[in-house]
């Protein structure tokens, strides 16, 4: 097939760079414009960026030369790594003009004709695109990273057994905070337990990812939820310690058997960035560890373990969610070859 050209908004940062990693070398799609802010443009990008990926900077990637992130740059897709500060009008501006796009910026998640996707969970919800007002182009989003994790571990319980409330506590990792980050005599000997804006994401963007698609939208899921979250001295893998209260009382091998017989639907489990495991539970009680398990599933996997009684709810478990690639630009892509798939993207 002939590769689709994709264009990376916001490439010189850190969700843009992993977008480039993952893009590179692609079956789908092809990389072929670069954009970043007004002091990069008209740049090489090699001479421009921070490479941070243990992966080298390909010298054709290197030699592109940067564009500002405003329509008229080549590609179908436009996946955007920008920073929510100037992602709202840019996507829209990209969209207005015609361009598919990708996003894994908050500002647009909750709008009404906006899906919030996840493959394996809430493919249905592709279909608010047709109340959205851009003609040939679109906006598609992608959870917060911490979102991603918790909501694929809730979906087959919530399907199976019904869920009535979550208590989550998050680790997460610094590369979530973008480059350069946390100041490192903030993190060094010390974990921080504020993540301005992160706990409201995750109390409602689940609520959207399992509701049911209306003519208006998203009837939201009827499931309280209660977060905190916690920057942790990680450099990638957002660990999460969750308890749930379900509907109906169910004996633990319930949950290791939904979890374990999971799966994506057909249209998604052929994609290329999709993991042959959506969710793998492990038997170890040390399991799972960011260094050890984040990479599960090429980092597409989400990793559950430590299941057992909750005193207060019913469960509770550990959680691993590897939240550059999964609850970032992996996840993203992952969205993209489904609106593909679904001949969405009309090319």
């Amino acid at each position: 097939m002939k590769k689709i050209p994709v264009a990376i908004m916001g490439a010189t940062g850190s969700v843009g760079q992993k977008f480039i990693e993952l893009l590179e070398d692609h079956p789908w799609f092809e990389i072929v414009a670069l954009t970043a802010s007004e002091r990069s443009a008209g740049r090489a990008y090699g001479t421009v960026v921070r490479w941070m990926s243990s992966k080298p900077l390909s010298d054709k990637i290197a030699n592109m030369i940067i564009e500002e992130t405003r329509p008229g740059v080549a590609g179908r897709i436009a996946f955007s790594g920008l920073d929510a500060a100037v992602a709202g009008e840019a996507e829209e501006a990209f969209a207005r003009a015609g361009y598919v796009v990708v996003s894994n910026a908050r500002n647009h998640r909750m709008r009404p004709d906006v899906p919030l996707l996840i493959p394996e969970v809430n493919p249905d919800h592709l279909s608010l695109i047709k109340n959205q007002p851009y003609g040939r182009g679109c906006i598609v989003t992608n959870p917060n990273c911490s979102t991603v994790g918790l909501t694929i571990a809730l979906k087959p319980l919530y399907d199976a057994f019904g869920v009535q409330a979550v208590q989550v506590v998050t680790m997460q990792a610094l590369s979530g905070g973008g480059y350069p980050g946390v100041p490192s005599l903030d993190i060094l000997d010390n974990v921080l337990p504020l993540i301005p804006g992160e706990e409201a994401k995750m109390e409602t963007e689940p609520l959207k990812l399992l509701g049911a698609v209306t003519a208006e939208g998203v009837t939201p899921a009827g499931i309280k939820i209660s977060a905190q979250c916690n920057r942790v001295a990680v450099r990638e893998g957002h660990l999460e310690s969750v308890a749930v209260k379900l509907t109906r009382p169910v004996p633990p091998e319930a949950l290791i058997e939904a979890w374990e017989k999971f799966t994506a639907p057909p249209e998604v489990t052929g994609l290329p960035s999709s993991p042959s495991k959506v969710v793998r539970y492990g038997d170890d009680p040390a399991f799972p560890q960011p260094i050890m398990h984040r990479h599960s599933g090429h980092g597409m996997t989400v990793s559950i373990g430590r299941l057992q009684p909750c005193a207060v709810l019913d469960y509770r478990f550990m959680l691993l969610v590897h939240n550059t690639i999964r609850g970032a630009a992996g996840g993203a892509i992952l969205n993209a070859e489904l609106l593909y798939q679904k001949g969405l993207l009309d090319v």
